[in-house]
């Protein structure tokens, strides 16, 4: 879940060490600064806007808005000072977020200069820095600006962590993708797949559609009945066997063209066997894992293979 310029060190048992800021929240609080973002409600309490679920930091006030906030929802700790530009510009996008989320995860805002203690207990040597907290502990963090997709999904995985079912976000560059692969502009569809590709590496849809631009640039031109009969009649043709899956492909026979390429790996070697393991491993993604075809197929693949 971890972004991977967070080294895993930090996340140890005892690396943040949040003890000493537990005990009995005052009955009172001093006055704090307007934190980035936006004036502030004092500090600890919510800021106003629909279902958002904000708050203002302080030593007295992160048992009751962070630690025990936690055990119920998940809570995001954004370390921030105003006047710095990255945590001025990365503030907004997480509270824009925030209030997408209506009320599944809260914002803890804490200023790093005003409340330099709080960011020494989560060894915060950098701004902006952001942290989730699940059950009263830390669970993940990141340091530095990350583009608002991956950070999209880092939300999402904190909170899966927390239990909290909710709907996977639509990407409105994904439909665009989709669409300009259904009309058959495959160079767009290309270029915008690899746009969220580039911003969110992991994203199976993206990935997905790549693989079906690429699929649909293969067979392009092709006869199906003519490509099939040479495949036939060329067992051994690394070529003619990837086209012919190919087209099994995009006419449902999935498992059929999962069978062609892993019988094609056995009796293959070298430079011919990674690219047929590459080619049908780029069929699987347009599939998705969990398919119950394609898990039986990278079984079948494991098994050639070793």
């Amino acid at each position: 879940m971890s972004d991977p310029r967070i080294t895993s060190s930090i996340f140890t048992r005892g690396a943040v060490d949040l003890s000493t800021l537990r005990g009995p929240a005052p009955a009172s609080t001093r006055p704090g600064t307007p934190p980035q973002g936006g004036p502030s409600n004092g500090p600890g309490a919510p800021t106003a806007g629909g279902d958002t679920a904000i708050v203002d930091v302080t030593e007295a006030t992160i048992q009751s808005d962070v630690l025990e906030r936690s055990m119920a929802t998940p809570v995001v700790v954004f370390f921030g000072a105003a006047g710095f530009p990255e945590s001025d510009e990365f503030a907004p996008v997480l509270e824009r977020l925030n209030a997408e989320g209506g009320g599944t995860w809260v914002l803890a805002r804490v200023d790093v200069q005003e409340n330099p203690r709080i960011a020494q207990m989560f060894r915060v040597q950098g701004i902006p820095m952001v942290y989730a907290v699940v059950g009263g502990q830390p669970v993940d963090a990141f340091s530095g600006v990350v583009p608002e997709a991956q950070l999209r999904q880092w939300i999402q995985a904190v909170l899966k962590a927390g239990g909290v079912t909710v709907a996977e976000p639509e990407d409105p560059r994904l439909d665009e993708a989709d669409d300009a692969l259904m009309s058959g502009d495959l160079d767009a569809a290309e270029q915008a797949y690899r746009k969220i590709l580039a911003d969110a590496p992991a994203d199976a849809a993206a990935t997905a559609g790549l693989a079906q631009v690429g699929v649909a640039r293969r067979v392009a031109g092709a006869d199906p009945s003519a490509a099939l009969a040479a495949a036939e009649s060329a067992p051994d043709d690394v070529d003619a066997q990837l086209l012919a899956a190919d087209i099994e492909v995009l006419s449902g026979l999935a498992e059929q063209a999962y069978a062609r390429l892993v019988g094609l790996v056995r009796r293959t070697a070298g430079e011919d066997r990674e690219t047929v393991r590459q080619h049908l491993v780029s069929l699987f993604s347009i599939a998705g894992p969990d398919d119950p075809a394609v898990a039986s197929a990278r079984r079948a693949l494991a098994s050639a293979l070793f």
